[in-house]
């Protein structure tokens, strides 16, 4: 699994690809890179805990 931070950039590049807005496609993949983020969030604050 990815870090929060990998993810985050992940996102930060598809929005910077994009030029500010998001395709149907690329909402779909930024949706998922959300929620994928949002796990890594959670697994890394357990991890700290």
């Amino acid at each position: 699994m990815r870090s929060a931070a990998e993810v985050n950039e992940a996102i930060r590049a598809l929005w910077l690809r994009a030029g500010g807005s998001l395709s149907a496609r690329e909402r779909a993949e930024y949706e998922l890179l959300v929620v994928e983020w949002a796990a890594a969030i959670r697994d890394e604050i357990v991890k700290a805990a």
